[in-house]
């Protein structure tokens, strides 16, 4: 029998109420292992002791909180073939893009350690003589964390570590799909001399603990990265007890293909930001809005390029899109190609289940054509290596179907015209923009977030992260006159 992995409780791991076992979406009869799965009481003994924990890590000094953060961040960096063929293996996603998520998850650690020796506060004159101000950040309190699985490894990281770069204790949520990364993660922060009680792992549903962390009173913030249902859920819990959230929701991103564009770069774009990571993630090119001008030509190499992707196991030489997640996630995305045929689209290449030597849940990525912005699948995020090609007359209608969508994280546009680049950055609306580049891949270093429906609260990433993570106390001060 498989090992069980056990929850972090108070320094302690411990066995769970009831447990799952996490199988591999490239082989079904790849057991990874059995994972605890925490209940209420569980939960209310980790907020005792994150609350417990919360004084003493406050009075840490910054350099040995520096020095811990960095060797969490050094251990994944270091350990990143291992344990990028552990996400590989959990999650689908081809091997090389395991390792480097892994990677730069290490990274988002030794930039936050970095970043505890630079909280520098302000200094102000007041208004009446004699009076000096000092404006400085303090840590929010416990901080849960509720992360997804797409990106169970670096999504996670960007939360954890400025919660704890910032004084926060953290109590974290991982999703159910990848819990053998959230427990590798787990293990090294366990060992990186943090007191006990300042970091806890939870195992658990999102009914029970995902919901339970968010409706506490016990917790000061909660920070979350998932679908835009289960957000507004989590808001409600949190906005309950007026606890400060961060969401970061849905997606509908539109990629512009100009008249101007260098097709071949487009076409490249299109590929690694609609189909990496088999499209599941929130910075997919999931619209393609083309003109007519160079609709065929675009069309035509695009669909080469899409159906001569490698779709295999994670771990074979050469596999460019792994297996959707999970069995529940490939039913939905080919019922939505389907209702997509339905609607009027043409899908000129993929869209099918696949068959591979292994049992998996491998999917032919699709590109659909003939579509117009009011069809549901234009409306809704799919999570899936499905593209859809809409036909524009103009840069004007593009920008405008652009911003005709409830969600805006990202956007793109290929263009050689400085003046439609700079038109369209300033005037899509959406978080992020990105210019003759895919909507995929962003920095550490700087925000992450985006407008309407696919964000609300603070900014992720960078130093706007103290936003979320920290609460500003203003002291005014009156020395006296010298005797």
């Amino acid at each position: 029998m498989a090992e069980l992995h056990k929850n972090l409780i108070a320094g302690r791991w411990a066995e769970g109420a009831a447990e799952i076992e996490n199988r591999n979406p490239s082989d079904v009869s790849d057991l990874i292992g059995r994972y605890a799965q925490a209940d209420n009481e569980q939960l209310e003994a980790a907020v005792r002791s994150a609350r417990t924990a919360l004084p003493g890590w406050r009075q840490v000094g910054l350099e040995q909180r520096q020095a811990m953060l960095d060797r969490i961040g050094c251990e994944l960096m270091d350990r990143s073939d291992e344990l990028g063929k552990l996400l590989s293996r959990e999650e689908g996603k081809p091997l090389a893009e395991g390792k480097g998520e892994v990677y730069r998850a290490g990274q988002f650690f030794t930039y936050y350690a970095a970043e505890v020796l630079r909280q520098i506060g302000e200094n102000a004159d007041s208004v009446r003589p004699g009076i000096e101000i000092d404006v400085r950040r303090e840590p929010m309190g416990l901080v849960a964390v509720i992360s997804p699985w797409n990106f169970p490894t670096a999504t996670a990281s960007w939360k954890i570590a400025p919660a704890l770069a910032y004084g926060n204790t953290v109590i974290w949520k991982p999703a159910n799909q990848t819990p053998a990364s959230a427990w590798a993660l787990a293990e090294i922060i366990s060992r990186a001399g943090l007191p006990d009680g300042v970091f806890q792992l939870l195992m658990g549903s999102g009914s029970a603990i995902g919901n339970g962390l968010a409706s506490h009173p016990g917790v000061d913030a909660v920070t979350f990265t998932g679908s835009y249902p289960v957000g507004r859920q989590v808001a409600i819990a949190a906005s309950a007890n007026l606890t400060k959230y961060q969401l970061e929701l849905g997606s509908k991103n539109a990629l512009l293909v100009m008249d101007d564009a260098d097709i071949d770069l487009a076409v490249a774009a299109s590929v690694a930001g609609a189909y990496s990571g088999t499209g599941q993630k929130c910075t997919a090119s999931s619209r393609l809005l083309v003109h007519e001008a160079v609709h065929d030509a675009f069309v035509e190499k695009l669909s080469s390029a899409v159906s001569a992707l490698k779709v295999d196991h994670a771990f074979n030489e050469g596999t460019q899109i792994g297996p959707v997640v999970s069995g529940e996630q490939l039913q939905s995305n080919l019922e939505w190609i389907e209702r997509a045929k339905q609607a009027g689209a043409e899908c000129v290449t993929g869209g099918n289940r696949l068959e591979r030597t292994h049992q998996g849940y491998y999917m032919a990525p699709a590109l659909l054509t003939g579509t117009t912005n009011d069809m549901d699948f234009n409306r809704e995020e799919l999570f899936a290596p499905v593209a859809a090609v809409q036909k524009i007359g103009s840069y004007d209608e593009g920008l405008a179907i652009a911003n005709d969508t409830e969600f805006g994280l990202v956007a793109g546009i290929f263009t050689r015209s400085l003046a439609r680049a700079t038109h369209f950055r300033r005037n899509v609306e959406t978080g992020c923009v990105t210019v003759n580049l895919p909507t995929a891949g962003t920095d550490y270093h700087v925000p992450f977030g985006g407008r309407k429906n696919s964000s609300s609260g603070p900014r992720e990433q960078g130093r706007t992260a103290a936003e979320f993570y920290t609460q500003v106390k203003t002291a005014y001060i009156r020395a006296g006159d010298p005797e």
